[in-house]
C-alpha cells in the first residue's frame, strides 16, 4: 500500500507548545506584574502581547506598544521556525498556545497603522489572515 502526499494541501498546521508564562499571565492585569513575568519569560510572544495589550489600555504611547508588539513578534517567528514553520501556513487560533504569536501580530498591525506605518499595517494584517481567520475575526472584530 502506497501513501500519496496531496502536493497542493499547503503546508500542516504550525502548533507551538504550551507557553511557560500563560499560567502565571492568568488574571493579572497589572502592568508591572506583567513586565515581571517577561523579565522571567522573555521569549514567551503571551507575556509580550499581554504587556502590550495593557499598556494600549493605559493609553500609553504608541511606540511602546510598537515596541512590545514587535520583540512579541520576532520571539513568535524564533519559536514558530524551531516548530516546523516554514514561513507560511496556518497557525490556528484554536489551538490556545498559537495566540500570543497572533496576538502580537494583530498589536504590530495596529500599532504599524497608529504610526503612519501603512505598509506594515496592511502586511502583518494580511499575515494575520492568512495565519488564521478565527484569529483575524477574533482580534479585528470590526474586519
Amino acid at each position: 500500500m502506497s501513501t500519496h502526499q496531496d502536493l497542493m494541501a499547503g503546508p500542516p498546521p504550525t502548533l507551538l507548545p504550551e507557553d511557560p508564562a500563560a499560567g502565571e499571565l492568568a488574571g493579572v492585569s497589572d502592568a508591572a506584574a506583567v513586565a515581571d513575568v517577561v523579565r522571567r519569560h522573555p521569549a514567551s510572544p503571551l507575556a509580550w502581547a499581554t504587556l502590550g495589550a495593557l499598556a494600549t489600555q493605559h493609553d500609553a504611547d504608541v511606540v511602546t506598544v510598537y515596541a512590545y508588539a514587535r520583540v512579541g513578534y520576532h520571539r513568535s517567528l524564533d519559536m514558530l521556525r524551531r516548530n516546523g514553520w516554514k514561513g507560511h501556513g496556518p497557525v490556528p487560533w484554536e489551538h490556545e498556545p498559537n495566540r500570543g504569536f497572533l496576538m502580537c501580530l494583530a498589536l504590530l498591525a495596529q500599532s504599524a497603522r497608529e504610526i503612519g506605518e501603512t505598509e506594515e499595517w496592511e502586511r502583518c494584517r494580511e499575515f494575520l489572515r492568512d495565519s488564521s481567520q478565527t484569529g483575524f475575526d477574533s482580534l479585528f472584530p470590526e474586519g
